[in-house]
């Protein structure tokens, strides 16, 4: 492995962790929680919906 590869292995590491924190952010916004820290229903079936869609994305 050459050192381009390597950079952008972690670069790609840090943007996709980036990315699902900021999807998260942006569902639970969207779902409106009642209270900060307790999920709606709606909020816990969009972060199982994006842990299966994270799971097929890995194939």
């Amino acid at each position: 492995m050459n050192a381009n590869q390597l950079i952008n292995m972690i670069v790609r590491l840090f943007v996709r962790k980036a990315v699902n924190k900021g999807m998260n952010a942006g569902i639970n916004r969207m779902a409106g929680g009642p209270k900060r820290g307790q999920p709606t229903p709606a909020a816990k079936q969009a972060r199982r919906a994006m842990k299966v869609t994270r799971r097929l994305n890995k194939f």
